[in-house]
């Protein structure tokens, strides 16, 4: 690999990382995680959950959707959401390899 791709490559995975972490920085949105670590649920019970609105939780929802920690799947009109851990532990990673800790 060229030190130009490799040099993009790290810059694109930076980014990635930035967004991830900005993710990260509300109270509420770890909560949502806390919740979604435990089991699958809909943006209602969600919201019921944490004892919030559910517009709220679904614009919070889409910033963890944007950062990866979330995914979801559509049954009618109900919307599950749950962790996505294949993209959690790959941006662990991405992130013990910037500091080198692999």
């Amino acid at each position: 690999m060229s030190t130009r791709t490799s040099a993009k490559n790290q810059t694109r995975t930076l980014h990635e990382l930035a967004r991830t972490f900005y993710a990260l920085k509300d109270v509420v949105r770890l909560e949502m995680l806390s919740v979604l670590a435990e089991h699958e649920c809909t943006v209602n019970e969600l919201a019921e959950a944490l004892n919030k609105s559910q517009p709220l939780m679904s614009w919070h929802l889409r910033r963890l959707r944007a950062a990866g920690f979330v995914k979801i799947r559509r049954s009618g009109r109900e919307v599950f959401c749950s962790l996505d851990r294949e993209a959690l532990l790959l941006q662990q990673q991405q992130f013990r390899d910037l500091i080198g800790l692999s």
